[in-house]
């Protein structure tokens, strides 16, 4: 069976978690953390990560990717060790496929890989 294509997702900074993000979250779900991306935000739940993503021109269709920590099989997190490092990259195994997150200025390598550490390993 051939596997998805890779995904790619670029993090910038933490952000407030939008006030509709609520209306996806399932009974007993909570949300953790936000993150800018370049179109949306990319939300951490205690189940899931959101990923939303405004396209076309207006941004007025929105894609949703709903990522479960329970299909992570493995991750990665690289970053070139300087306080004001720009290429930090996690990358995802999950049972959907490879996933490449890539960290924009702002956002916090070690922030984000402690988010999905804890996620994950909390999920199984």
């Amino acid at each position: 069976m051939e596997t998805a294509p890779i995904l790619a997702w670029t993090l910038r900074s933490e952000i407030a978690v939008p006030n509709d993000i609520q209306a996806l979250l399932v009974q007993g779900e909570q949300a953790v953390a936000a993150f800018q991306t370049f179109r949306d935000s990319a939300t951490f739940t205690t189940k899931r990560l959101i990923v939303r993503d405004a396209q076309g021109i207006t941004g007025k269709k929105i894609e949703i990717y709903s990522l479960p920590y329970s299909s992570i099989n493995m991750w990665s997190s690289e970053n070139a060790g300087g306080i004001l490092d720009r290429d930090g990259e996690i990358e995802l195994w999950t049972r959907a496929g490879h996933i490449k997150v890539k960290l924009g200025k702002g956002a916090d390598v070690r922030r984000i890989d402690g988010l999905i550490a804890w996620a994950v390993l909390n999920s199984h």
